[in-house]
């Protein structure tokens, strides 16, 4: 199973999140749930750096299966609107193929 912490102030305010783990739905190489999940993080994230000019730590363990993302300060309208997005991409993920492959959380930091 995929497990994404979306962390958020107490505020409300977006401060990074983490994707860790396999979804497990299909063999290696031909998991669409996993591959989904990481095309929306992986572009999430170069879409925040390249077209809304945030700055964020990144961390990577491919073969843990393991993306931490904190961002750097709060974010632009442009910012929020990407987070937004890839949220929004990930929960229709849990709802079409299940939770038990992805599971998605709020953390308050």
């Amino acid at each position: 199973m995929t497990k994404i912490v979306i962390e958020k102030s107490q505020a409300g305010e977006y401060k990074g999140f983490i994707c860790k783990g396999h979804a497990g739905y299909a063999a290696k190489g031909s998991d669409i749930v996993c591959a989904s999940v990481s095309v929306l993080v992986i572009n999430a994230i170069n879409s925040m750096e390249k077209l809304a000019g945030e700055e964020v730590d990144i961390a990577a363990d491919e073969t843990a299966g393991v993306i931490r993302c904190k961002l750097n300060g709060p974010l632009s309208e442009k910012g929020k609107l990407l987070m937004d997005s890839m949220i929004l991409g990930l929960s229709e993920i849990a709802s079409q193929y299940g939770r038990r492959y992805l599971a998605i959380k709020f953390k308050e930091v």
